[in-house]
């Protein structure tokens, strides 16, 4: 049955002309925008706040790396931070660009 219609779909989409080959790419850029706009841009944002975040890092922070290794910042330098970690108090070096979350110590735990 679909294949008796098919030579009557090309047909008609030839006849569309330049009409024809915008409805087949409009599809296309709406799944685009769609795509910017739930993937690429949150992930932006994201990128631009942790870079935020880095820049404002300061001894004492406590922090996880790309590797999934939390400890608190001992030292830091232009491009490098040292952290140490709660087993054996371990001293780490790492580039800035390492660290994937900070976690800032708030007032409540510091009254604790």
């Amino acid at each position: 049955m679909l294949i008796n219609r098919l030579p009557v779909v090309l047909e008609q989409a030839e006849a569309g002309g330049l009409f024809g080959s915008l409805g087949m790419l409009l599809p296309l850029v709406l799944m685009f925008v769609v795509m910017y706009f739930l993937m690429i841009r949150p992930q932006k944002n994201k990128e631009k706040k942790l870079k935020e975040q880095i820049s404002q890092m300061k001894v004492g922070d406590s922090v996880m790396t790309i590797g999934g290794i939390v400890g608190r910042i001992a030292s830091m330098t232009d491009d490098e931070v040292t952290i140490y970690t709660s087993v054996a108090n371990t001293m780490m070096t790492f580039k800035k660009s390492a660290v994937s979350q900070i976690f800032t110590p708030s007032i409540e735990e510091s009254s604790n």
